[in-house]
C-alpha cells in the first residue's frame, strides 16, 4: 500500500518543452526498475508545464528514489544551461487512505 508520495512541478524553459517530454518519457523505464516505487506518472499541466507524481510504501522507498537515477537527472536538468526552468516544486507527503490491510 502506497503510504508516502512526492509531487514534483516541472516548467520547461521557452522552446525546450519537447526536451522535458523526452525526458519524461526516458524516465519511464527507470521508474519501472526501481522495486520500491509503486507507482510513478508524469503529467502534463499546460503548455510548459509538467508534474510527476510517484508513490512509495514508506520514507525508505521514497528516499532511495530521491537518490536514484531519476532525481539525479532531473536536479541536473534544473541547471542554468538546460532544459528545465530554476522553478521545479518538489513537495513531499503522507497518502491517507480509508483503504484496510
Amino acid at each position: 500500500m502506497s503510504r508516502v508520495a512526492i509531487w514534483a512541478q516541472l516548467e520547461a524553459k521557452p522552446g525546450k518543452e519537447k526536451e522535458v517530454e523526452e525526458f519524461l518519457k526516458s524516465a519511464q523505464p527507470l521508474a519501472e526498475r526501481e522495486r520500491e516505487t509503486l507507482s510513478w506518472y508524469a503529467i502534463k499541466l499546460g503548455p510548459g508545464k509538467y508534474g510527476i507524481f510517484d508513490t512509495f510504501a514508506d520514507d525508505h522507498g521514497r528516499n532511495a528514489h530521491l537518490n536514484g537515477e531519476i532525481a539525479t537527472a532531473l536536479f541536473a536538468a534544473c541547471c542554468p544551461t538546460t532544459y528545465l526552468s530554476n522553478s521545479a516544486t518538489i513537495s513531499r507527503g503522507v497518502i491517507s487512505s480509508s483503504a484496510r490491510a
